[in-house]
């Protein structure tokens, strides 16, 4: 009975350590983000223009995405709603290791690592192009909106019963079979992707079944030394994604894996490796319904090599010591400018943001700093809404901090060699940055033996490691 009233005690303390972390963080809502008419927008290698044709004198130069009503203002809002938003969730069925039902207050830099991989799973199933039919539909995240829903959520949650999240239901038949119950060629081409949406989406939600959610980076995360409730770092979380993504059990992410740079050097012979080694074979009891997803830009109508992989290209990096050195901001510039870019993860010091874009000298980014309910995702017309967001935010390049990762898609050897010679182009050391912020190296990183030679000291520093010793946890590196 003793045993039993202390679990009681502690869903009762994690409930209401929810609730409060529902109101911190649904409740205290910024102002609408002003975005200038006179300087392209970039997100994610796409450029727009907010400046009207003709030129109103006493028209302000600033205004929020809401309020603009020209240029490729709609196309940049569609663009941008179109992105996978991993916010803060709460009542959810426990984590491991923990009897947490939420991650509100620590789970920013693993909700927006999620946001990032999604990206590049988008370029790998759906191509850049592609954007969500109801992205316009969306409605402001305004504070009347959300204390609302907040308020609505908070009276919910004192008056639920502590139970478990509900169980799983049947999915529905395979995007392709409701694809060919459609008329027309371009109505089935339209429904497949959206279906292809959907269960991208469905891959992040929070339970323990899904391959990219949650739960199952927590689980790896505690092979690192980390906790439920811990502050995860950039460069932690990305090696936690590659491990989710080379240990997927769906089928459709077979034909994808995931890499590290080491010490900021990315290995071109371990990322063609990557391109080229199969992935161990996926049993079909995890997810038998689960339908097979395309490889490319048009994902209806071809495919890529069986023999060849996807690779998502994460590489950790530090922009300065203390603070962001601004002479890197034009390299954050460049990055962002770039198609196959699938975004920058970083933020302010303890509180981590998905960098997807930049005007001026602002960076537009998307906050994971909501806490919202939780979706069943098994169900086959769970709602997609909560999962993408119509306001952008922006913050000053000066006040990001200095660590973070950056990603990349490469799709292919071939491509991966066109993206390794414009990164390197893009790198070269210039008069104000004497180091470059990553570098490309042939080879393999097993040829360079990377920890002879050093001190006991310095065998501490992440990515640098003993092989005869065990490391536990894997954080962010030194700046050297």
């Amino acid at each position: 009975m003793e045993n039993k009233g202390s679990d009681e005690v502690e869903k009762l303390k994690t409930k209401f350590l929810s609730v409060w972390h529902n109101v911190k963080y649904s409740w205290a809502l910024k102002p609408k983000t002003s975005f200038s008419r006179n300087s392209p927008v970039l997100l994610l290698g796409k450029c727009y223009h907010f400046k009207a044709e003709a030129t109103d004198e006493e028209s302000p130069t600033e205004a929020s995405v809401e309020d603009l009503v020209m240029g490729d203002v709609d196309a940049f809002r569609r663009d941008f709603a179109s992105r996978v938003w991993l916010t803060y969730r709460e009542e959810f069925s426990p984590l491991p290791g923990s009897t947490l039902t939420s991650d509100c207050g620590w789970g920013c830099m693993l909700r927006a690592g999620q946001m990032m991989l999604a990206q590049g799973l988008m370029l790998h199933f759906l191509g850049r192009d592609w954007t969500w039919s109801e992205a316009l539909t969306l409605q402001p995240l305004d504070t009347e909106t959300w204390t609302t829903t907040a308020a609505k959520r908070l009276v919910a949650s004192l008056e639920a019963s502590l139970q478990g999240a509900p169980g799983p239901s049947v999915r529905s038949s395979s995007p392709q079979a409701q694809a060919l119950s459609l008329g027309s060629a371009e109505e089935a081409d339209a429904h497949l992707k959206e279906m292809y949406h959907r269960t991208l989406v469905s891959w992040f939600g929070d339970s323990p079944s899904t391959p990219l959610g949650l739960h199952r980076l927590v689980r790896l995360g505690l092979t690192m030394g980390k906790q439920a409730g811990d502050w995860y770092g950039p460069a932690v979380v990305a090696h936690i994604l590659k491990k989710a993504v080379e240990e997927a059990m769906d089928p459709g992410l077979a034909c994808i894996t995931a890499y590290v740079s080491q010490d900021c050097t990315v290995y071109s012979a371990d990322v063609v490796d990557c391109h080229r080694a199969p992935r161990a074979e996926r049993t079909s009891d995890e997810t038998p319904d689960a339908p097979t997803l395309p490889q490319n830009d048009h994902p209806v109508h071809a495919s890529t090599s069986p023999e060849s992989r996807a690779v998502i290209i994460l590489v950790p990096v530090r922009l300065g010591g203390e603070k962001t050195n601004p002479e890197y901001f034009d390299f954050a510039k460049s990055i962002l400018s770039l198609e196959y870019c699938i975004g920058i993860i970083g933020g302010k010091p303890k509180q981590a943001c998905y960098f997807v874009g930049f005007q001026d000298d602002s960076l537009i980014y998307m906050d994971p700093h909501y806490c919202q309910s939780f979706v069943d995702v098994s169900t086959s017309d769970f709602p997609l809404q909560s999962y993408h967001c119509p306001s952008p935010k922006k913050m000053p390049f000066s006040k990001m901090d200095p660590s973070c990762t950056v990603g990349f898609y490469s799709r292919s050897v071939q491509d991966y060699e066109r993206i390794s010679q414009e990164l390197s182009k893009l790198l070269q050391p210039s008069a104000k940055e004497k180091y470059p912020a990553f570098t490309f190296v042939q080879g393999h990183g097993r040829d360079y033996n990377l920890s002879a030679g050093l001190t006991p000291e310095k065998r501490e520093w992440p990515f640098i490691r003993d092989p005869r010793r065990t490391v536990t946890t894997v954080g962010d590196f030194v700046l050297l």
